[in-house]
């Protein structure tokens, strides 16, 4: 895997045809007892959509979940958000 730090990422999914409009954002915060929170937030664009936080003993755990994520997504069609800030 990559040694970059991983920063926010916010994705979009919008396909006229199926009026689908998404939204998905993953980041990773590091923890009071240095692990890592990997913080995902998606839903429909224009709402505050849902949260879940998974928490790892380790930064290399979360980067290695964040990338597994992201690229899951980009193979279903969801792409970078223009302006950073895709549901608001």
């Amino acid at each position: 895997m990559s040694s970059r730090e991983p920063g926010p990422v916010h994705l979009r999914r919008i396909d006229p045809a199926q009026n689908m409009r998404r939204f998905y954002c993953l980041s990773v915060q590091p923890t009071l007892f240095g692990g890592a929170s990997l913080i995902r937030d998606w839903g429909r664009i224009g709402t505050r959509g849902q949260t879940m936080m998974e928490t790892f003993d380790s930064t290399g755990d979360a980067d290695l979940t964040f990338g597994r994520l992201e690229r899951s997504k980009r193979r279903r069609g969801y792409r970078d958000a223009l302006g950073g800030r895709p549901h608001q």
